[in-house]
């Protein structure tokens, strides 16, 4: 499939993948803190405008359909950054194209579950809830999902920056979104935890410390992947880029532009 991209700025090329009820309008409010890059924002299947994927779709060729949007704007290798969902098709992407990944960030995502039985679990659970969107609409699902205890730090958030998250998620489709989690769950995503120990790349983990659950993910993925630095922002939970944008793209930028130590915010 061919997935819809938006490009803009000068610079080194970064790919951004959002999460899960995103678009690559997740990162427009962003665009002072990205310059000096060449921004490759991609919108992932059922998200944005990008289509939803055919039934069966695997992950595996989901990364490769975001690799193409580089061989499109004919860009080898450049640096990379994903939130959630998209930080868990970014590690994809490094395992099964680690020639395409100069740089990596990951933003509170997974490298997958590692038993089957999860995955069977997980997948069971995500299709369950991608039917209960197709059935009870767009709107009430996107209420439902901000009300989740994954994102109960964002009450520091402003209330107008929360409504343009809202929005934007808005301008997705029921049909799109539920096509989208059937595909991208972390159930149907490979576990990439043994994969990960060799792989050469510079890669920085960046989870909030009101995150439980992620920050032992971090935790975990720094041990396994070679060279792999932890930030962890105080003050912060899931949406890191959201609750401490300041202290979430400075530290971007530094281990993009030459280097982060592995300290705590």
């Amino acid at each position: 499939m061919t997935l819809w991209a938006k490009t803009y700025g000068e610079g080194p090329p970064l790919v951004l993948l959002h999460g899960f009820t995103g678009s690559a309008a997740t990162w427009d409010r962003y665009a002072k803190d990205l310059r000096g890059f060449r921004v490759l924002a991609i919108d992932l299947p059922g998200h944005g405008a990008s289509a939803a994927p055919a039934s069966g779709m695997s992950f595996e060729e989901i990364a490769d359909a975001v690799v193409a949007v580089l061989d499109d704007e004919g860009v080898e290798r450049c640096a990379w950054l994903g939130y959630s969902m998209g930080g868990r098709v970014a590690l994809q992407v490094l395992v099964r194209h680690p020639g395409r990944v100069e740089r990596i960030v990951i933003e509170s995502a997974s490298p997958g579950l590692r038993e089957a039985g999860e995955r069977e679990a997980r997948a069971a659970a995500d299709d369950a809830l991608a039917a209960g969107i197709e059935r009870d609409g767009l709107e009430p699902f996107v209420e439902r999902w901000a009300r989740q205890p994954l994102f109960a730090s964002q009450k520091r958030v402003a209330p107008e920056d929360l409504d343009r998250e809202r929005r934007a998620r808005l301008q997705n489709t029921a049909t799109g979104l539920a096509a989208g989690l059937r595909a991208l769950s972390v159930g149907r995503q490979p576990s990439l935890w043994s994969a990960l120990g060799a792989v050469q790349v510079p890669l920085l983990a960046v989870v909030g410390a009101e995150d439980p659950k992620y920050l032992a993910l971090g935790e975990s993925l720094v041990r396994v992947a070679p060279g792999a630095e932890l930030r962890v922002v105080a003050e912060a939970g899931h949406t890191v880029h959201l609750e401490q944008p300041g202290i979430f793209w400075s530290a971007v930028r530094s281990f993009l532009l030459g280097g982060l130590g592995s300290d705590r915010g």
